[in-house]
């Protein structure tokens, strides 16, 4: 366990503004700063960082914490990883003992610890004459990569054989569990006995941009199916927040940005000289890769299959990267299927030319509704139009929408005025249906329906206002934790309506009554960051209010009691509430007076 002097001091040495500032543009807003959430797609900053508490909240996503509930949302990093993450950047030294395991029962270490094992085991197979034949044939020959290709994206190969990498590594010391929980190997379901996971495949180690090998994809050397299988979530990897080979490619790709479709497509590329390729690991593009790709560039080319599901995909991704602000080009090659083939066919240099010749976003969704219609018949250029007018409508610009207008207005053969209104009548369509939506979201969220952090608060609404209410007034004020934790005004975690605003108490009172007393860093210990968020809202919630006095305080205390059924108001006097109320106002008037 890291203590809480450390603790502190790496919160101290890493600014806030400084840490999100190099992730997030913040712009000055009063005392406090405003930027675009980095955790969801906004065009309207809802992301502040309140410097006179050292932390922040995105009133969008609810998104909050400090300075280290930042980094585990942005690099996705438990709470001890986010700790040694700042350390290192502030050059502190973090003492390690015995690291507790995670909510998947192993550390993330481990299972870093595991994957190198298993990435060295793998190369190894594919340079052994028995293991290895058949796929370094595969890379060499019908793929035509150098050994030195090879090594430096550190491929390998599975042995086909069932136990081979699970006998490896039991005699490394690692445990059935480990091994499952890291998905290098499954059990058997009738004999509850290991086998390895990747059999009789080449091995592509999926590496993140600090250098741990978190994951790998495997291509099988037969027929069999899947053609692909990837490492599904383990305690250190989420599929959808990482992209394969970003490690290389974020040194040189502040301009621009390949998306490829498959490993392959990339490690050609990179043998290449393009070397700022990545790719997806085995799905389409999602709402969080997109967002890594706006943090390290400004334009993105995909480059994806010109088969129907590779087009499918391009137009989730043209979506996806437009929603954060990035340049999006598509790149379709004539007389090739995916970059691999074609830079085999006519070389580097005529992809590089391609390259140049990339279309817009725009041009490839317009050319894509088009050529589904045959514009000779009148129904199919209505048709065409409506799809057209519906997609110019969800562009952000007026100027883009403008330009989208005549572009496509001339390719139908239909005037720009017509065009016009049809837009802006999909445009009120598309309003309207937005206003509905923020209508149903507030009225669930009043009565605090799909609330999928603090599930218990829908049960008791007036009971989880109270303890927010109470909460709060304790991650504000020192004195009414304290009074809180040393049992002075009578409350207790068992008046607590709500799973979650229980453990906040708990682990309020535990820290206040600690040796070295409250300290907020150290929620990261008790909470995950959704949790981190929620508790984020609360304080800020509170302090946004006028009144935080001990009067509220109490009347809160009351209100909880009454609510949770441990009221004195629930005895035979109809008037005990009412007196209750007299009294804790009275003391609180004279505890103000002393």
């Amino acid at each position: 366990m890291i203590s809480r002097d450390i603790i502190d001091e790496i919160v101290y040495r890493n600014d806030i503004e400084q840490v999100i500032g190099s992730y997030v543009t913040l712009k000055r807003a009063g005392s406090n700063m405003n930027g675009l959430c980095p955790f969801h797609n906004e065009k309207t900053p809802s992301f502040t960082v309140f410097p006179a508490t050292k932390s922040f909240y995105c009133f969008g996503c609810g998104a909050g914490g400090d300075v280290i509930s930042f980094i585990m949302r942005e690099e996705n990093l438990d709470y001890v990883d986010a700790l040694e993450f700042l350390a290192a950047r502030a050059g502190i030294t973090i003492p390690h003992d015995n690291e507790p395991p995670d909510e998947h029962g192993i550390p993330r270490k481990r299972v870093y610890e595991m994957n190198l094992a298993a990435a060295r085991f793998f190369r190894e197979c594919l340079s052994d004459e028995k293991y290895g034949k058949e796929a370094m044939s595969y890379l060499t020959e019908k793929r035509q990569l150098s050994m030195a290709t090879i090594r430096h994206f550190g491929l390998g190969c599975s042995p086909d054989s069932g136990w081979a990498l699970t006998n490896h590594m039991k005699r490394l010391g690692f445990s059935d569990e480990e091994l499952s929980a890291g998905f290098l190997c499954g059990i058997g379901k009738n004999s509850g006995k290991p086998y390895d996971y990747f059999r009789n495949r080449v091995i592509f180690p999926i590496i993140d941009t600090t250098g741990n090998v978190v994951a790998f994809g495997g291509r099988v050397l037969d027929d069999s199916k899947p053609k692909y299988l990837n490492t599904s979530d383990t305690p250190a990897f989420k599929k959808s927040k990482h992209l394969f080979a970003l490690n290389f490619a974020r040194r040189c790709c502040s301009e621009r940005m390949i998306l490829c479709e498959g490993y392959m497509d990339v490690i050609a590329l990179h043998a290449a000289g393009f070397e700022n390729a990545v790719a997806t690991l085995g799905t389409a593009i999602t709402s969080e890769q997109a967002r890594i790709f706006a943090k390290y560039t400004k334009q993105v080319v995909i480059c994806y299959d010109s088969d129907n599901a590779g087009q499918t995909a391009a137009q989730k991704a043209i979506r996806l990267l437009g929603e954060v602000g990035v340049d999006v080009r598509v790149l379709k090659l004539e007389g090739a299927k995916d970059p691999d083939e074609y830079i085999k066919k006519f070389g580097a240099d005529a992809f590089r030319r391609a390259l140049e010749g990339g279309i817009s976003g725009f041009d490839f969704k317009l050319g894509s509704i088009i050529s589904q219609y045959n514009l000779a018949l009148a129904e199919d250029v209505i048709k065409a139009s409506g799809a057209v007018c519906s997609m110019i409508a969800a562009m952000p610009s007026q100027v883009e929408r403008d330009i989208g207008i005549r572009k496509a207005s001339e390719i139908l053969r239909v005037s720009p005025e017509a065009m016009q209104n049809d837009v802006e009548h999909a445009r009120r369509r598309m309003r309207s249906a937005e206003k509905k939506r923020e209508s149903e979201e507030a009225q669930r969220s009043i009565r605090s329906f799909g609330d999928r952090v603090n599930t218990d608060a829908a049960k008791n609404i007036r009971a989880s206002r109270a303890e927010e209410t109470l909460l709060g007034l304790m991650l504000i004020y020192d004195e009414f934790r304290a009074e809180a934790a040393s049992g002075a005004v009578g409350l207790s975690a068992d008046d607590f309506v709500t799973s979650l605003g229980r453990r906040i108490f708990e682990a309020l009172c535990e820290l206040e009554r600690s040796e070295r007393g409250f300290s907020k860093a150290m929620l990261g210990e008790y909470f995950n960051i959704d949790e981190l968020g929620r508790i984020e809202k609360i304080e800020q919630e509170r302090r946004a209010l006028a009144r935080n006095d001990k009067e509220v305080f109490l009347a809160s205390i009351d209100s909880l009691k009454k609510e949770s059924g441990k009221s004195e108001g629930n005895s035979s006097d109809p008037f005990a509430d009412l007196r209750r109320m007299q009294a804790l106002h009275k003391q609180a008037k004279e505890k103000k007076n002393v």
